[in-house]
């Protein structure tokens, strides 16, 4: 009994060892941490909008009367344009209260005059339109165009292509620097990667139709995307 005893304490104190010493023989092994890049260069097929209609009145009821009227007739100028009662969202609605200043005094005069935004997220995946469809939609009463994002609908492969690259661009990076240093890469201790998120994009913001309509004028041109995938991976090195 007292064999057993002693072999299962023994056992158990040899677990204890190992189970310290691992971590820290394994802190204790050189990491080198690199960064690598990967490119996808794609041609875009496919527009994000933000169009809305901004009305000002006395009162908020006729602020927000003129403004549905409008918005009515921008979102119907959309859907017979072509655009999918789908692809039309709205994103924004508000409501707010001005002050009235006395335009000799520059004084408030203790009026108010109520502010009214309603504003539409529209997908287009007809590019060749693009121009026309926000002439049509200026035509139709919009008055604020935020913003036009470019993006490529179908792009998974593309993507999965420069994770590859970005994975070799950041071996060779670490195999370069650990040979400059005598050593050799190990095992890979992490890796992780950013997507890219941001876009080239059109930007014609303004709180009237003037301004809206010369950008409307100005021929869009989508040009090219750079889709870059930034991979970190850190090394033991041996």
């Amino acid at each position: 009994m007292k064999t057993k005893f002693f072999i299962l304490f023994a056992v158990m104190v040899l677990a204890l060892l190992v189970s310290a010493c691992g971590p820290a023989a394994n802190a204790n092994v050189p990491t080198l941490s690199v960064s690598g890049s990967g490119d996808a260069f794609l041609a875009p097929d496919i527009a994000y909008i933000y169009i809305g209609v901004h009305t000002e009145a006395p009162s908020a009821a006729e602020a927000v009367a003129d403004n549905t009227t409008q918005t009515e007739q921008l979102i119907q100028a959309l859907q017979d344009f072509g655009i999918a009662a789908n692809d039309i969202r709205t994103t924004n609605f508000s409501i707010w209260p001005m002050d009235r200043f006395d335009p000799g005094t520059g004084q408030p005069t203790g009026e108010k005059t109520y502010a009214v935004d309603n504003t539409v997220y529209v997908t287009v995946r007809e590019l060749a339109g693009l121009g026309d469809l926000l002439d049509t939609a200026i035509q139709a009463g919009a008055n604020t165009v935020n913003s036009i994002q470019f993006d490529v609908a179908e792009k998974d492969e593309a993507l999965q292509q420069a994770r590859a690259d970005a994975v070799e661009d950041a071996q060779a990076q670490a195999q370069a620097l650990a040979q400059a240093a005598g050593l050799s890469l190990g095992e890979i201790r992490s890796i992780s990667f950013i997507e890219p998120q941001a876009y080239p994009f059109f930007d014609g913001k303004g709180g009237g139709g003037a301004v809206a309509a010369e950008a409307a004028a100005v021929p869009i041109q989508p040009g090219q995307l750079t889709f870059t995938v930034t991979v970190n991976v850190t090394y033991e090195l041996r």
